[in-house]
């Protein structure tokens, strides 16, 4: 039996991930095919090209700087930068390059040139904006896939995917690649459950975040962050209702670029999983 996992999109909360595949890792559980959209992407690679999940820790604590830019976005900057350009550069707060920077650097140290070189099955989801259709970035198309609406590419840097999934609107500058404007993955498949059981996966565990409450002390970043995650989960529905077991993990209060609280964020996955286990392994049993 074959055991996926679609890992959510969510900022730097999505180092949570890199907790719940230690925690899998220590009950035993072995995951045969990853996929990952946005900050999902970012551990979803690193995993398939074989970082274990503390190394990917090390990852996230020695690069985030380079993969936040500057840590002092504010929502109302981020809009206004955007706003302000003309509309063929597209241009958010940050240029998104140090995203292809860190990842490209970090494929290199496990010799993966392109995503057809990656060993494990993966799946990273991006949205072209100019054509509104998604695409998929992988090392194995699937059998079916000229039936299929989502395009996908294997010809392409680990770097350049996770940025291209992962340029949040305002945030980061579109991730222009030929003739395509890419835009985070999470504006149409936040949780690739469905990619993830294309490439042959039997059962699939879906990850993702809670949302915070929303109280009088919330700012408008949090009342930003909450209304995404409403929406978020809206357009994922049908994509949960296809995963065997979801684990939703709860982040206390942290923003989509705060990385103050890194090693907090690691055991909150962590613990999703240990809190759960008796519900998760019933859910992957045939």
């Amino acid at each position: 039996m074959k055991i996926g996992i679609a890992l959510s999109g969510g900022g730097m909360r999505g180092l949570a991930h890199a907790g719940v595949l230690k925690a899998l890792e220590e009950k035993g559980i072995k995951i045969d095919i990853i996929g990952g959209t946005s900050a999902g992407s970012m551990v979803a690679s690193l995993y398939a090209m074989g970082y274990h999940p503390e190394e990917i820790r090390e990852a996230f604590k020695n690069n985030y700087k380079k993969i936040v830019g500057n840590n002092k976005f504010s929502l109302w900057s981020g809009i206004k930068h955007f706003t302000n350009h003309k509309k063929s550069s597209w241009r958010g707060y940050n240029d998104g390059q140090g995203i292809t920077e860190v990842f490209e650097t970090l494929a290199s140290r496990k010799k993966v040139d392109n995503m057809a070189q990656i060993p494990m099955p993966i799946v990273i989801p991006s949205v072209d904006i100019k054509e509104e259709k998604e695409y998929i970035f992988t090392n194995q198309i699937p059998l079916n896939a000229e039936k299929e609406e989502a395009k996908y590419i294997t010809n392409i840097t680990v770097g350049e995917a996770v940025r291209a999934s992962s340029s949040f609107p305002a945030v980061f500058n579109l991730c222009n690649i030929k003739e395509h404007a890419f835009m985070d993955g999470g504006a149409l498949d936040n949780v690739p459950v469905r990619e993830v059981k294309k490439q042959g996966a039997d059962k699939v565990i879906a990850v993702k975040f809670e949302g915070e409450a929303i109280t009088e002390e919330s700012s408008v970043m949090d009342i930003v962050m909450k209304t995404v995650d409403i929406m978020g989960n809206k357009i994922i529905e049908e994509e949960l209702k296809q995963s065997d077991y979801i684990i939703n993990i709860s982040t206390e209060k942290m923003g989509l670029l705060d990385t103050s609280k890194i090693d907090e964020c690691y055991q909150y996955g962590y613990e999703a999983v240990m809190k759960n286990w008796d519900a998760i392994i019933t859910a992957l049993q045939v």
